[in-house]
């Protein structure tokens, strides 16, 4: 199969090293990076010394740093085009690719950034309002780039309407290290992926102001029941949401070191700003941008998320971290279904 990753951070190049280093079926892969001094960094010194140091390219792996119009005119030759950008930039990306006839997937897990009164999109919306003849869908789940890279044992999930799509992506990356699951439900893995940020902000929180495990569970908990409820008012399936793009990812992004959203949480808890938190990243932290969001469509639906919303208070200033607790802790008794 012939690949290409577009996107030259962390965790694009993370799995364009493990399809170049598949053992179970060997592929042909690309990894474009937009940076050409960056690009020819990598050649030369074969390491994404940038967002990925200590990893070694493999050999096979190509590198591009085509201008975009000879790009979009090359990949007509590739089965699988991989857009590993952050959210901001998958819209761009789509309009380029609207024409084409590969099976395409991205990475980004999170809402666009809204325009205006209206709220933003998650991938699938943008993509079907974009590009709706594109054979598309989204690879997610629970994955640190650094770990992929290492080739330690992971699992994620292959979302999207076309059995071809889903397809290409398992007999792209999945290997002996890297187990990849079919799954055709495209919203619930996409409200899973931008959610479980949002609440790991949270968690990072509470975990910063040293509230205790027993806080942590309850927040992980009660931030799942908070992501189902937006992603079945979205039109998802429930049995989603206790899988790899659910509860899986909300667990390891709430609970790992390596998590960035997690790690803005515990800067705000530490008295940081939000800029300062920001800035020590030198990443996007996609829960950010889409905490917003999520609250606007919740509300629009009539659903109740109350810890994102204290997420939002939290990131606008409104309140700060011990009174963001206060809140939410000071709300009234309620079922625990509801």
């Amino acid at each position: 199969m012939k690949i290409i990753v577009l996107g030259g951070g962390a965790w694009g190049t993370a799995l364009a090293v493990n399809a170049s280093r598949n053992s179970l079926l060997p592929h042909a892969v690309t990894l474009w990076v937009r940076d050409a001094a960056q690009a020819q960094s990598m050649q030369q010194q074969r390491e994404n010394q940038r967002y990925l140091p200590g990893v070694t390219l493999p050999p096979g792996l190509a590198l591009s740093s085509q201008a975009m119009p000879e790009l979009v005119a090359s990949l007509q030759v590739h089965d699988l085009v991989i857009l590993a950008s952050p959210m901001a930039g998958l819209r761009g990306l789509l309009t380029q690719l609207k024409g084409s006839s590969a099976a395409v997937a991205w990475l980004c897990k999170g809402f666009e950034a809204g325009i205006g009164a209206a709220p933003g999109l998650m991938g699938h919306e943008i993509q079907q309002h974009i590009a709706p003849g594109l054979r598309a869908g989204v690879l997610s789940g629970p994955s640190f780039a650094q770990e992929v890279a290492a080739g330690k044992p992971t699992a994620l999930v292959a979302a999207s309407a076309h059995a071809s799509v889903r397809d290409a992506l398992v007999s792209a990356f999945h290997s002996s290290t890297l187990r990849v699951y079919a799954n055709d439900d495209v919203v619930g893995v996409e409200v899973g992926g931008a959610v479980k940020n949002v609440l790991a902000i949270a968690t990072g929180l509470c975990d910063g102001l040293q509230l205790g495990l027993n806080a942590r569970a309850a927040l992980i908990t009660r931030g799942l029941a908070e992501m189902t409820r937006l992603g079945l008012a979205l039109g998802a399936k429930a049995e989603t949401f206790m899988g790899l793009s659910g509860l899986g990812d909300l667990v390891l992004t709430a609970t790992g070191d390596l998590s960035r959203n997690r790690r803005v949480g515990q800067a705000l808890a530490e008295g940081k700003t939000l800029q300062q938190a920001i800035a020590a990243l030198g990443h996007v932290a996609e829960g950010v941008y889409s905490a917003r969001t999520v609250v606007q469509r919740a509300a629009s639906l009539g659903v109740d998320m109350p810890i994102a919303q204290c997420v939002v208070d939290l990131l606008d200033g409104r309140l700060q971290p011990a009174q963001a607790v206060a809140a939410l802790m000071g709300r009234g008794p309620t079922a625990e279904g509801t």
